[in-house]
């Protein structure tokens, strides 16, 4: 319901984020799992959720003025450029920097924080910024599963407290490559990545 929804143009993703949440309060009733107890442990989840968000947001209001006075990004952009290296040679510069920031930050504070400042370069560097969107989310879930830290790797461990960490680091050693085999094919084949966009965009 939700994917379909916002594939189909029946509601936006902020709409779309509702109807799963209606629809999984509706599984709850069916269920017979919604009392006082798991209500009040969702609502504060909820909340601690929503301020984590919203202090991340209002961290980027105040930074991105920053760099807009500074120009930065742009100065950032100009001096890469200037180097003269191979495009692709950069690309590879911003995923590592993005898979060693992933072991110690949360992806959506990643994105928040560092999208002003290499939005300016890839337009610049020609590519598409919805193709580099799909990389990016890939890149980001790297770093949260890598050694030492890998913030996805302790809510694991938070979850199955009985399985040692070197375990859980060895369990996701596939995906990993999994996924750095999925940013070749990436950087290869591009337009795998505008396929699904191209056709909602058309639609």
């Amino acid at each position: 319901m939700v994917i379909g929804g916002i594939y189909g143009g029946i509601f936006t993703p902020t709409e779309a984020a509702g109807v799963g949440a209606f629809l999984a309060f509706l599984l709850a009733l069916v269920r017979r799992k919604l009392n006082y107890e798991s209500m009040s442990s969702v609502l504060l989840q909820t909340v601690r959720t929503s301020s984590l968000c919203f202090l991340i947001l209002i961290g980027a209001h105040i930074f991105n003025p920053f760099l807009a006075l500074t120009q930065i990004p742009e100065d950032l952009a100009q001096l890469l450029i200037d180097l003269e290296l191979p495009r692709f040679v950069i690309m590879l510069i911003l995923m590592a920097a993005y898979i060693v920031l992933g072991t110690f930050l949360e992806g959506f504070a990643m994105m928040v924080l560092t999208l002003p400042i290499v939005h300016p370069l890839i337009l610049a560097l020609g590519y598409d910024p919805i193709w580099f969107g799909v990389v990016m989310v890939i890149v980001l879930e790297m770093g949260m599963i890598s050694p030492p830290v890998g913030v996805n790797v302790f809510v694991v461990k938070g979850v199955v407290e009985d399985v040692p960490l070197r375990d859980i680091f060895a369990g996701i050693i596939p995906f990993w490559i999994a996924m750095a085999v999925c940013l070749v094919i990436l950087l290869t084949f591009p337009q795998i990545a505008l396929i699904l966009p191209n056709t909602m965009i058309s639609g």
